[in-house]
C-alpha cells in the first residue's frame, strides 16, 4: 500500500508538467532552448495544436493506465491499444487541417 501512495505522490509533478504544457505550449516547447536563437522563434500552429493534443491525451490516458496497473483492473489495460490509435488519428487530423494554412 505504501508503494502505491508513493507512486501517486511521485506522479504529481509529471502530471503538473503536462498541465503546464497544455496551457503554455510555446513556453514548454522552448524551455531550455531559447539560448539557441538570437530572436524569439515563431512556432507554427500545427506544432502548438499537436502539443496541446498530446498533453490532453496524456492527461486523460496516464491516470487510466496507472490505475489499471496499480489496482490490477485488466479491462482498463485495453487502453494501451486505444490510446496509440487516438494519438495517430489526432495527429492525422492536426496535420491535415487546412484552416490555418
Amino acid at each position: 500500500m505504501a508503494e502505491k501512495i508513493l507512486f501517486f505522490i511521485l506522479m504529481m509533478p509529471i502530471y503538473g508538467l503536462v498541465i503546464w504544457s497544455y496551457f503554455y505550449p510555446e513556453e514548454s516547447l522552448l524551455f531550455g532552448k531559447r539560448w539557441m536563437y538570437k530572436e524569439e522563434p515563431q512556432l507554427s500552429n500545427e506544432v502548438i495544436r499537436y502539443t496541446k493534443f498530446a498533453s490532453m491525451v496524456v492527461m486523460i490516458g496516464l491516470p487510466i493506465v496507472v490505475i489499471s496497473f496499480i489496482f490490477d483492473i485488466y479491462f482498463l489495460r485495453f487502453t494501451l491499444v486505444v490510446i496509440p490509435l487516438v494519438i495517430a488519428f489526432g495527429a492525422l487530423k492536426i496535420f491535415t487541417d487546412e484552416k490555418d494554412s
